[in-house]
């Protein structure tokens, strides 16, 4: 079940909420640096192992960490794409943004996860397209994997949350 709500994505107590991070794994602004204000240095210390591991994250793609301190139990980082005008992949890797967090999720077996509207702030991604995106992404992944109970969509702001009200009407 796909649901929608305003708010502070730190606050929600599901299994895994989706950071949208940078490809340095080390925390940001937006989304990123509320989440590891947030949780605590836990989840950068995990993020620094998985950086030494593997050298951070690519756009597109998903890692997991603890939560800290938050009430979920789990972050899943993804890295969404700088919007450079749509012709260099960017609707595709935000769509692999959202396939391999729930990929990830249904791994782990989580089974409640909350996304924030990725892409959408300083990577300039178009809320409208963006949000159409994630929304079929979701729809399409749960299709064909009955494991994820409750989906929510976490809208910081006003714009975005209108326009997933709008789309999932």
């Amino acid at each position: 079940m796909i649901r929608l709500i305003q708010g502070d994505l730190t606050r929600l107590e599901v299994d895994a909420i989706v950071n949208a991070a940078n490809t340095s794994l080390l925390g940001g602004g937006g989304v990123d640096g509320a989440i590891h204000r947030a949780g605590g240095p836990a989840i950068l210390e995990e993020c620094r192992a998985i950086r030494a591991k593997q050298g951070g994250c690519e756009v597109g793609e998903a890692v997991i960490t603890t939560a800290g301190k938050l009430p979920a139990k789990y972050v899943i980082h993804t890295v969404g794409p700088v919007w450079n005008g749509g012709h260099n992949g960017e609707p595709d890797l935000l769509a692999n943004c959202y396939r391999n967090s729930l990929r990830l999720a249904v791994e782990n077996g989580i089974t409640t996860i909350a996304f924030p509207n990725i892409s959408t702030g300083i990577y300039r991604f178009p809320k409208p397209e963006a949000a159409a995106i994630a929304i079929t992404t979701v729809q399409q992944f749960i299709a064909n994997n009955k494991s994820l109970k409750e989906i929510f969509f976490v809208c910081f702001d006003d714009e975005n949350y209108a326009l997933y009200k709008e789309r999932l009407a």
